[in-house]
């Protein structure tokens, strides 16, 4: 079956976990939560077994979390974040970011 084309190529991100690590389970959640929250906005999201203790998420090829690098895995909110900032910057995530006003912010008077 052959998708329709709109002219413009959707972004394709890629999660790629460690087998030896048997992270599986949390790649696929975090896929899970991702085609949740963005559905038809994503082309593909795609899981790439990998070794040697990797997990590394993409965007069209571009690194958005790296588990060394980024100190762990994420938390869905900071992976959405991230997906959302690559692919549409202007796009409200609902309680995802709402819950970061209401810690910028507790309206409490600091006079």
């Amino acid at each position: 079956m052959e998708e329709p084309s709109s002219g413009a190529a959707k972004p394709r991100v890629a999660i790629v976990f460690c087998t030896q690590c048997r992270w599986l389970l949390r790649a696929a959640w975090m896929a899970q939560e991702l085609l949740s929250t963005f559905g038809d906005d994503l082309g593909e999201v795609a899981l790439v077994p990998g070794r040697g203790g990797v997990f590394l998420i993409t965007v069209d090829g571009d690194t958005i979390w790296e588990r060394v690098r980024d100190g762990g895995f994420p938390d869905v909110k900071a992976l959405k974040q991230r997906v959302r900032d690559r692919i549409d910057p202007g796009r409200d995530l609902g309680h995802v970011d709402g819950a970061a006003a209401i810690g910028a912010d507790d309206g409490k008077d600091r006079a």
